[in-house]
């Protein structure tokens, strides 16, 4: 039987791939004091990707994801976990300058979306509003630069 494979899925992937500043902007329009860092790398199996997240912001938790896809339809999701022991699992695309991710469980649905910039070495990303006009519980800018 012909199955297809994750490898086109998977190479949407690659404009993560790499060391990033992170900095906030909070909804009055003033940044954070503190940044932090992110990296994304290939997995040994090179089929998953794992971020790693790490804010100097009091209160926001270090955390590490798995990406992967589902090769046989090209959906993505991301297995989110945190140093608070939160564990959640977000569904999302990757393509066309955006990256979205998003979930539906309780306690709070959340929505995010990132639009990649220029070159691809900056990414500018929000909280979305749901349908139903909620949103994630804190309203600020995240910027990804990319560390060369």
């Amino acid at each position: 039987m012909d199955q297809p494979t994750a490898h086109d899925a998977l190479k949407k992937l690659e404009p993560l791939v790499g060391q990033w500043r992170l900095t906030a902007i909070g909804a009055d329009g003033v940044a954070w004091p503190d940044e932090g860092r992110a990296s994304f790398e290939w997995h040994d199996s090179l089929t998953h990707l794992v971020q790693r997240t790490s804010l100097s912001v009091p209160g926001a938790p270090d955390a590490i994801s798995i990406i992967g896809c589902d090769g046989a339809n090209g959906t993505y999701y991301q297995l989110y976990s945190d140093e608070r022991g939160v564990c959640r699992v977000f569904e999302m695309s990757i393509g066309d300058g955006e990256w979205r991710l998003w979930r539906d469980g309780a306690p709070f649905p959340q929505r995010f979306i990132r639009s990649f910039r220029d070159s691809g070495d900056r990414i500018v990303g929000r909280a979305e509003k749901a349908e139903d006009g909620t949103s994630f519980k804190l309203d600020f800018e995240l910027i990804f630069t990319r560390l060369h």
